[in-house]
């Protein structure tokens, strides 16, 4: 029951993480790091063997590697380099690279909308919560993808499976 309550927080706090980046274009650290820490009390009650942990820190790992690459050569920005080792860390290498395609998926989507809005009209009818990604020369708000790949491939996650079964969501 306490890895459902820490997987369902888990989730809610991707979704501020998007909404965060949607209103103002950046993530917070704090956030990150709670996305994060969550992790150490959800293996300690989990229940699953040390190979599986050990193979979601080393997922985790490899995920810092990758998302720091990346944010040096300025693909993504830092808050969302911070997120997607955060939550590789939940998904494990079962769910990596499902949560690694929604992402891909959905960030492009997010891409083209935001092309084609900005195209279409001013940024100023747009509504001031969700108004900065429409503003020229804006980024993308990479962490609505990076919340979205969580929520969708959470189901192959051992870690977020509970969760997700109890919810009545199979993947």
């Amino acid at each position: 029951m306490v890895l459902i309550a820490l997987a369902a927080l888990f989730l809610v706090l991707c979704v501020v993480a998007a909404l965060f980046d949607v209103n103002q274009l950046r993530i917070p650290n704090w956030l990150n790091l709670t996305l994060a820490g969550l992790f150490v009390p959800a293996a300690a009650v989990s229940g699953l063997p040390l190979e599986i942990i050990g193979g979601h820190l080393m997922a985790g790992g490899l995920a810092f590697v990758i998302a720091y690459g990346l944010f040096a050569f300025r693909i993504f920005g830092g808050g969302d380099a911070k997120m997607i080792p955060a939550v590789v860390l939940w998904m494990g290498p079962a769910a990596a690279f499902p949560f690694a395609y929604y992402m891909a998926l959905v960030g492009g989507a997010c891409a083209l909308l935001i092309l084609i809005v900005r195209r279409s009209m001013p940024a100023e009818v747009i509504p001031g919560f969700m108004r900065k990604p429409f503003e020229n020369k804006a980024n993308v708000p990479y962490g609505v993808a990076i919340a979205a790949g969580a929520l969708l491939a959470g189901s192959n996650s051992p870690m977020l499976a509970g969760f997700f079964s109890t919810a009545g969501i199979t993947g």
